[in-house]
């Protein structure tokens, strides 16, 4: 019965995947946990939340979830949903300080462009254990004494991650335009229903392909950031259907322009909802709605202490740290998607963010202030 609900919630909440889903806040009980087993905290969101249940089956473990309004933790943490103040409330409240002899928390990794693990540790007396960032690596990540492997580390998108994607972003997509077009075109409801989720597998699907060709430098055209990339992936597909379009209606011996028009616009219309915002919806690379895409993190060598804690969240693996010279370098830097986690974490401020311009934004600033929908902090930055 578990797994049929685990598997309803999967499908339902990656079907309406642009919705919050939120659970019940507080702790929960992972098998037979006694008051040295491990404390693990996430977000509010639904399917985040079974899913840490699911592989954390067979651990004794306390599982304390803080309210993130339903989000998903890295865009709840980037967005100031999940903050230091849900952390410490939820610590406090939950009851879980009464059950354990230690001070530890585990947070998922990719929570850390919002919740401070030092302030964590000063206002409530918990020490931040940085997690992997995906789910599955929990048991692996405790069979080795809590540390993280690189691999751990780093944000992928694996076959299984564009399939959820591309799912996704067809079923709201394909709903929305056949409402649209069945007062007018009923007969062509259904096709473009499977046109849509067609288009949506082959360009997720197809994603490794064409990936190295997107940029987050691109600019925007208009008020939309269509991510067709320097290869234009997008419009060569589209360009392929329309001469299939073509070929179709000679071959059928019934041979419109009309048909080949309504078509070409129908499909036109598909690709460019489609790749709204295609490079925000991966893990890999920066949203082209958000102007932090533009910024560089820039190392002050003179402060860095190489403690490492950019290192321990950074989820590109841009860094490595000389732990006997403590010093930190980011020969990555090209895989960076600006998320701000470093900056955040860094306890000496040896990090920062630079605009194309040489404005500066601080680390106090990227810590204040969050992300809001359209990727905007509201602030502006200090000139050097």
């Amino acid at each position: 019965m578990n797994l049929l609900r685990f598997i309803g919630a999967t499908i339902i909440e990656t079907l309406l995947r642009v919705l919050p889903f939120p659970c019940k806040t507080g702790l929960t009980k992972i098998g037979n946990p006694d008051r040295n087993s491990p404390v693990f905290l996430t977000c509010n969101y639904h399917l985040t939340v079974e899913r840490v249940k699911r592989v954390l089956k067979g651990i004794d473990a306390h599982l304390v979830v803080a309210n993130s309004r339903g989000i998903n933790v890295w865009c709840a943490a980037t967005g100031g949903l999940l903050s230091n103040h849900n952390v410490i409330s939820v610590l406090k409240v939950s009851g879980v300080e009464e059950l354990v002899d230690h001070r530890n928390v585990i947070l998922p990794q990719l929570a850390a462009t919002g919740v401070e693990g030092d302030v964590i540790e000063k206002r409530a007396g918990w020490k931040v254990i940085w997690g992997p960032v995906y789910a599955k690596d929990i048991p692996a990540f405790i069979r080795n004494r809590l540390k993280k492997t690189p691999k751990m580390r780093e944000v992928e998108f694996p076959l299984r991650q564009r399939i959820e994607m591309a799912v996704a972003w067809a079923f709201p997509i394909s709903i929305v335009l056949a409402l649209i077009i069945l007062p007018f075109w009923r007969e062509a409801v259904f096709p473009l229903i499977f046109l849509v989720w067609g288009l949506s597998f082959l360009i997720f699907l197809s994603f490794p392909l064409y990936s190295q060709w997107l940029s987050s430098e691109d600019r925007r055209i208009g008020f939309v950031f269509f991510n067709f990339g320097r290869g234009g992936f997008q419009l060569i597909l589209w360009g392929v259907l329309v001469l299939g379009l073509f070929v179709y209606s000679l071959v059928a011996g019934n041979f419109s322009w009309g048909f080949v028009f309504r078509w070409s616009f129908i499909t036109f219309i598909a690709v460019l909802l489609l790749s709204i915002d295609l490079m925000g919806s991966t893990p890999v690379y920066k949203s082209g709605l958000h102007e932090d895409r533009l910024l560089r993190v820039i190392l002050d060598e003179k402060k860095c202490k190489g403690a490492g804690f950019c290192e321990q969240v950074c989820p590109r693996n841009c860094y490595e740290v000389d732990r006997n010279r403590h010093t930190a370098t980011i020969p990555r830097a090209g895989r960076c998607v600006q998320c701000g986690a470093c900056i955040v974490q860094c306890a000496f401020d040896a990090l920062y963010f630079e605009s194309p311009k040489g404005e500066v934004i601080n680390p106090e600033t990227i810590r204040r202030f969050k992300l809001n929908l359209i990727g905007k902090r509201l602030v502006r930055g200090e000139r050097k």
